[in-house]
């Protein structure tokens, strides 16, 4: 991935960003981390080891699970079918997925995208004595047996796995394709994420893949898949900081995508309550004022992505450890930039 020079300091702005990354340098889990402004890459580093085992180091072709960054992915395949006629942000979920319970019969497309659906978490619902993975057909069958919204359909926001998962069975549903394919097919191959996969056991092993962990007792221990972690819509993609460049280059100048759909992904749709400031969540996105972001927290892995329209400056921050959650970090390295001060 090569390194843009914009003007003389930046060589002291990518060295104060290494400082800040201190705590994933060494033997330990790392991290990756990419600052890309005007499309340009301007600093590129892995930090630390994306296998304690093999003693493989983070570089920016190591693929992490992104959790839920994963979601942009999910809500870009939808809107990329209704670009295509296929289906309406407005239809029913019982269009699609048939047999929910009545509580759930108002819930639409949209209020899944933008988390005003009100379904019961799946994750609060897992079967009795489960030893196994689950999958996004077994959220459907979780949910079908939940007759209860948290509140009307549409009415208020709470985020929720739930429906996401949900959305990844629609795209099956609508494209007639596994929801892996149809993302490698209309995404990542156009846009050149050669390595970015939804990752599913039957599919391509995931090339430079880094392992979760977290700390017990002082000690670093594997801890990269729990019984939710198998489910895809909500976040199951493996990506790297070399790909998400291309990706985040596509939304600052769409060039595959159309633009339209950039655009809708990042308009504000739904108010997020309980926030100190104003904040909306878009079609996979939080929402601020002159920022857009989202994070994704699963076992072994905290990630965030960051964006500063204004001063078209992007932020990734992946790493396998369960701790801390990057976005201040990602953050205070945006200020050295030139993004506004967190």
């Amino acid at each position: 991935m090569p390194v843009h020079a914009s003007d003389h300091n930046d060589a002291a702005r990518r060295q104060a960003s290494d400082t800040l990354m201190a705590d994933y340098h060494g033997q330990g889990p790392g991290a990756a981390l990419l600052i890309l402004k005007n499309g340009q890459v301007l600093h590129a580093r892995g930090y630390g080891l994306a296998d304690l085992d093999s003693r493989q180091a983070v570089d920016g072709r190591t693929n992490f699970r992104l959790a839920s960054v994963s979601k942009q992915f999910t809500a870009m395949a939808v809107l990329l079918l209704e670009h295509d006629g296929v289906l309406g942000l407005d239809d029913p979920l019982a269009r699609w997925l048939p047999g929910l319970p009545p509580a759930t019969r108002t819930v639409t497309l949209r209020h899944l995208l933008t988390h005003a659906s009100g379904l019961v978490d799946y994750e609060d619902h897992l079967p009795v004595g489960l030893d196994k993975q689950l999958r996004d057909a077994d959220v459907l069958a979780i949910l079908r047996g939940q007759d209860r919204t948290y509140f009307p359909p549409g009415s208020s926001y709470r985020y929720s796995n739930s429906g996401y998962a949900l959305l990844a069975l629609v795209v099956e549903k609508a494209s007639g394709q596994a929801y892996a394919e149809f993302l490698r097919q209309r995404l990542f191959l156009p846009l050149g994420m050669n390595h970015t996969h939804a990752r599913t056991d039957d599919g391509p092993a995931i090339a430079f893949r880094a392992y979760g962990y977290r700390q017990l007792d002082g000690h670093w221990q594997r801890s990269d898949q729990s019984l939710t972690s198998a489910v895809l819509g909500d976040g199951g993609i493996y990506s790297s900081a070399e790909d998400l460049a291309r990706w985040l280059a596509q939304l600052d100048t769409p060039r595959v995508l159309p633009a339209s759909l950039v655009s809708q992904a990042l308009s504000a749709a739904n108010p997020v309550h309980g926030e100190l400031d104003v904040s909306h969540y878009g079609l996979g996105w939080r929402l601020h004022p002159g920022l857009a972001w989202h994070s994704g927290e699963s076992i072994g892995f905290r990630n965030v992505l960051i964006r500063f329209p204004e001063q078209r400056l992007d932020i990734v921050l992946l790493s396998n450890r369960d701790a801390p959650e990057p976005y201040a970090l990602a953050r205070r390295i945006a200020a050295l930039w030139g993004a506004p001060q967190p």
